[in-house]
């Protein structure tokens, strides 16, 4: 998701937004809704069509929590499913990450600014963590780029943002990564205006030890959202 070249409309002058038909938690719409606003009023992409809000993988919804500062899915489900090849071209299955928190992340290495904000703080919130906690944390990006995405770019990438070896960067062909977009329900479009530019989805989404879709975090996340709850979602 990127930014339009129209000027960007005046932030919501009252925090007071209803929740959605589908459930959702307000905070959490306050967020994306913020998102929007950065991004020129662009709408977060659904299975679909587009949309003012993402449906969440297998419908679920999202609450409030008094243990989790991230929004919590409601109710939890198994994750969906999620098998790639890195840009070492190393097959990768999030099933091998039972026992650890894992991290699950759309992006692509051209985005100007949503997906760079997304990496920096998530690289923020492992530096947050215990260096035991880190080693049980584990960061997935998925590409929604699979043109401009090649290893030599992805490679290029992790090494800019320092996050080499910290995070799987998940690539493909076209077919294999709209598998992907369709079982999490994320959106993906290539920009009308601005062909090397992508409109998508961007949440991260927060999978406890025994694979469990848990909870929820907006693009503008704070690093310290995901250091508090990286443990809980690595305990459960």
């Amino acid at each position: 998701m990127d930014t339009a070249q129209t000027p960007a409309p005046p932030p919501p002058s009252s925090p007071s937004t209803p929740p959605s038909r589908g459930g959702f938690d307000p905070r959490l719409l306050l967020a994306l809704a913020t998102i929007l606003v950065i991004a020129g009023g662009i709408a977060l992409l659904t299975q679909g069509g587009s949309s003012s809000k993402q449906q969440l993988p297998g419908n679920v919804t999202s609450a409030s929590s008094s243990s989790f500062v991230g929004s919590v899915a409601t109710p939890l489900k198994p994750a969906p499913g999620l098998q790639l090849h890195n840009y070492l071209r190393q097959n990768i299955n999030i099933d091998q990450y039972r026992g650890k928190a894992v991290l699950v992340t759309f992006l692509y290495t051209n985005c100007p600014d949503v997906c760079p904000l997304i990496t920096a703080n998530l690289r923020v919130a492992l530096s947050m963590m215990s260096p035991r906690q880190a080693a049980k944390t584990q960061i997935i990006a998925v590409s929604v780029d699979p043109r401009g995405d090649t290893p030599k770019a992805v490679a290029a990438f992790l090494e800019r943002h320092k996050m080499t070896g910290r995070m799987q960067y998940l690539i493909g062909s076209a077919h294999e990564l709209a598998r992907v977009w369709s079982q999490w329900n994320v959106g993906s479009e290539q920009d009308a205006q601005q062909p090397q530019l992508v409109n998508h989805s961007g949440l991260v989404y927060g999978i406890s030890a025994s694979g469990k879709l848990t909870t929820l975090y907006a693009a503008n996340f704070k690093p310290s959202d995901i250091a508090h709850d990286a443990p809980l979602l690595s305990s459960q």
